[in-house]
């Protein structure tokens, strides 16, 4: 069994301009996972830069609320909801609210940063 703390998870900037925590990961595992698990965070005001990926992503919402854009459409993203964004989709995230937007991202298969677009 194989346990992660988000405490003990070391925060890296992600090239996107999000801060994250990969919580699951195959580096990080022995189970053989393809998906990665990572918290992310965009505080107030601040919004991702506009990027792709080669993988499929889920964002769910843990904390906050904002604006997501993915390919030209745009909707507002709360607590508790979760959004579906399509392979090479171009995508970002803008933080509306006064507290940080936290969210976790499950990439399937798992996220590699030669598969990261930044526009």
């Amino acid at each position: 069994m194989i346990i992660s703390d988000l405490n003990t998870c070391l925060p890296i900037s992600g090239f996107e301009g999000t801060k994250i925590k990969q919580i699951f990961h195959p580096h990080n595992t022995m189970l053989g996972i393809r998906y990665s698990v990572s918290q992310c965070i965009v505080e107030p005001g601040k919004s991702s830069k506009p990027h792709k990926l080669k993988s499929s992503e889920i964002y769910f919402v843990l904390k906050g609320q904002g604006i997501l854009h993915i390919d030209g459409e745009s909707s507002d993203i709360k607590e508790n909801q979760a959004a579906y964004i399509p392979p090479l989709s171009r995508q970002h995230i803008r933080n509306t609210g006064n507290v940080d937007l936290e969210f976790l991202c499950i990439v399937e298969p798992a996220w590699k940063q030669e598969d990261e677009i930044i526009e």
